[in-house]
């Protein structure tokens, strides 16, 4: 697919966007284009966000005039609640089910599950799985991880979670991912499925409602090794296509129609297109891992963070007459001193998101300028 380049990324040294057929745009480091993003009121935690990629989940709630946000420190994780203008207004710690064990087990990730009927949040362990409602005031299943596919230097977690239609999916370090099926309420949640398409650990997952369309994509799921595995979900889940990783760990992994987003541990952006796996574009993003990816559904904007404490959102679009994608860098943020891990849009629209970094007691947020 011919891709057209608009307008290359900005502040930021060597970053570049580059095409299969090898073209490639740089961007100087003098542009002076306005700012979209101004540092808002940030929220501060009682502990500082563990070095875990993907480490800040966010859930709006728009008829409560309330943003939830969650957050991993070791064998907690911090759930709190903020009014528009910032001001938290409620927190809660949840911690890993205990069971036998010296140490309490670490967290690896906590996000919410918004189904087409209910809202749950999910904990993922060195021990499980855990889901609560989505206040995280009752815990309504609790999922073991079997220890037998282990080996006795193999350290057993679960890590990457996604919605997808009545699912939610979440992966293991066996690159085994399980499928529960949701119920509307209650507990009775049952595990459906496993879905074997990875050999290493799985990273992240990520969903896109496909609206009822057949033979559509709308999942994604990443490992250590860079392999990403695009499925369709159903009764019964199909693997589509198997992109094939150049190894470098594939820390987060994003969707959006039709197109694939990864970003990966030396810095790059690559989209695919979901149903054939090809790359479409390459983007030297950051000089460091990539720890999150997020995507602004109703726009289209891509925000990445890395590890080199740059934050940068990008424009995807289709060219609605060639059909091909366009890329554009809208806006580069610093965060100075400080090794991002988490970072996510707070509305579908993209217009504030907010970031964690490791070591750094507080959730910062940026909103339209």
């Amino acid at each position: 697919m011919e891709i057209s380049l608009l307008k290359p990324p900005c502040k930021g040294k060597g970053v570049s966007i580059a095409t299969p057929k090898g073209r490639t745009q740089r961007c100087s480091s003098g542009c002076s284009k306005k700012r979209m993003f101004r540092r808002d009121r940030s929220i501060p935690l009682r502990s500082s966000a563990a070095a875990l990629s993907n480490n800040l989940s966010v859930l709006q709630l728009p008829a409560r005039d309330l943003t939830h946000f969650g957050v991993v420190h070791g064998p907690s994780a911090q759930l709190l609640s903020a009014a528009p203008e910032g001001v938290p207004l409620a927190q809660r710690q949840l911690h890993v089910k205990e069971g036998a064990g010296v140490s309490p087990p670490l967290i690896t990730q906590v996000h919410w599950c918004v189904l087409p009927f209910r809202v749950l949040l999910v904990l993922t362990s060195h021990r499980g799985i855990q889901m609560y409602e989505s206040d995280g005031s009752v815990m309504v299943y609790w999922h073991a991880l079997d220890s037998g596919d282990a080996s006795s230097v193999q350290a057993m977690f679960a890590r990457g979670i996604a919605a997808s239609v009545h699912f939610i999916c979440v992966g293991t370090w066996s690159g085994r991912v399980l499928v529960f099926d949701i119920p509307a309420k209650g507990p009775n949640i049952v595990l459906s499925e496993e879905l074997a398409g990875h050999q290493t650990p799985i990273t992240d997952i990520a969903s896109e409602c496909a609206q009822g369309q057949d033979g559509v994509a709308d999942m994604v799921t990443a490992d250590d090794s860079g392999v990403l595995c695009v499925w369709r979900s159903g009764p019964e889940f199909t693997l589509l296509t198997r992109i094939p990783g150049f190894g470098v760990p594939c820390p987060s992994v994003q969707l959006w129609q039709g197109i694939v987003a990864a970003g990966y541990g030396n810095g790059q952006v690559c989209l695919y297109d979901a149903s054939t796996g090809a790359l479409h574009i390459q983007i030297n993003a950051h000089a460091r891992t990539i720890s999150a990816l997020d995507l602004a559904p109703e726009v289209g904007k891509l925000l990445s963070a890395a590890e080199d404490t740059f934050v940068h959102i990008w424009k995807l679009n289709r060219n609605p007459e060639s059909g091909s994608i366009e890329v554009e860098h809208c806006h580069g943020e610093c965060i100075s001193d400080t090794q991002v891990c988490g970072a996510r849009f707070c509305d579908p629209s993209g217009s504030s998101f907010a970031v964690t970094g490791y070591d750094l007691a507080e959730i910062l947020r940026f909103g339209s300028a």
